[in-house]
């Protein structure tokens, strides 16, 4: 397998799921259990830079690992969300879609999402400040809690996927 990238990153072994022009990964920082992002191999800022086919295989792609990681986490409903450009709160130039698993009561508003998906560098301890004062309730989580995933915890997740994506009828 040749490398793949998420913006500068490598992500080879985070990469769960490679259609012919996308692939899904998991999350590096993940607002919720079971958040992944979905990219085009092509290394691109905006939904506007894609070709047709790019963008037809991305929400294909999106679709596919949607109804696997709604059943893997046992979700309720999903968020799906792209931040196409700098100001819209993407923190990687790269085209990304993230699917978030929710399930009821997971965040103390529903919309709370947003603004960890909006924080600065997806930086989850600027999030849950941002959320406690606006007195959602939520409790501020311990620093080992915000830290960035190891490698291994990753690997981990992506393989434990890619045997969930290759038995399932896509």
């Amino acid at each position: 397998m040749s490398a793949i990238y998420f913006g500068p990153f490598a992500v080879t072994r985070q990469v769960f799921f490679q259609s012919s022009h996308s692939y899904a990964l998991v999350n590096l920082k993940p607002i919720l259990p079971g958040h992944v992002l979905i990219c085009p191999y092509r290394v691109v800022p905006r939904i506007k830079d894609l070709s047709t086919e790019e963008v037809a295989d991305l929400f294909v792609t999106v679709q596919k690992v949607s109804k696997v990681i709604e059943n893997v986490y046992k979700a309720d409903s999903l968020n799906i969300a792209v931040q196409d450009g700098p100001l819209a709160g993407q923190s990687v130039p790269h085209v990304h879609c993230h699917i978030i698993p929710r399930k009821l009561s997971d965040l103390p508003n529903v919309d709370d999402v947003y603004a960890l998906l909006n924080s600065k560098d997806a930086d989850l301890e600027l999030s849950f400040q941002q959320l406690k004062s606006l007195n959602t309730g939520m409790a501020n989580p311990d620093d080992e809690d915000r830290k960035p995933r190891t490698e291994q915890e990753m690997w981990k997740e992506a393989e434990f996927l890619a045997k969930k994506m290759a038995k399932s009828s896509l």
